[in-house]
């Protein structure tokens, strides 16, 4: 009952977010996506969040990488539509909770089909949701930041031919990393299973605000 529930959640979702793809997405274009800027470089290999090691054992196939797959996302206008909308739709839906409030434990990583969870719940679907859309699961990858009040957080790093875009529950706005003013410490491999880390690469505005 659990996994049909899942699923009945999971195709309702992406329906939705199918048909917003004319409507909601207008609010950003791909023509007034601001410029290319260089990609967050690894720099090495960093050690997996424990939450995503947990999430992994109960969930394979959401950490698999397929290097067969491309490693970055060629945006369309079709492409972008679709991404703007699950963003939106995603940041929506679903309602902030702490894993402690949620779950009763400090870091718990999941799918969130009961429509709440924390910043990497709202990733992992939005995530799922694309890939079921057709994008490269192997291009989309969760990542660790340090926000604006030197805290950590989760998003999800899209890399495109555009540059390396970033999607946040704490905004609708898609943005290239290196304006969202964040701290990028590490993001999953394109490569394997595991980790890479960022370096605390920083924007001008994180510089700025430091």
């Amino acid at each position: 009952m659990i996994k049909q529930a899942r699923a009945v959640f999971l195709l309702a979702m992406i329906a939705a977010s199918g048909s917003l793809a004319a409507g909601q997405a207008q609010a950003q274009t791909l023509a007034a996506l601001p410029r290319t800027l260089p990609p967050a470089s690894d720099v090495g290999d960093a050690r997996p969040i424990a939450g995503w090691t947990d999430f992994c054992r109960r969930m394979p196939a959401e950490c698999a990488v397929d290097v067969s797959e491309p490693a970055t996302i060629a945006l369309t206008p079709a492409v972008w539509h679709s991404i703007v909308s699950v963003n939106r739709r995603v940041n929506a839906r679903l309602v902030a909770i702490t894993d402690m409030d949620h779950w009763g434990v400090a870091d718990r990583w999941d799918i969130p089909t009961d429509e709440a969870g924390d910043c990497e719940d709202f990733q992992l679907l939005k995530r799922k949701l694309l890939a079921a859309a057709g994008l490269p699961q192997r291009a989309m990858r969760m990542t660790v930041v340090v926000d604006e009040k030197n805290e950590g957080h989760a998003v999800m790093m899209l890399r495109t031919d555009r540059g390396d875009l970033i999607l946040d529950n704490k905004t609708d706005a898609v943005l290239h990393w290196f304006d969202t003013g964040y701290v990028f410490v590490k993001r999953e491999s394109q490569d394997r299973m595991g980790w890479t880390s960022l370096g605390g690469a920083v924007s001008p505005i994180a510089t700025a605000n430091r």
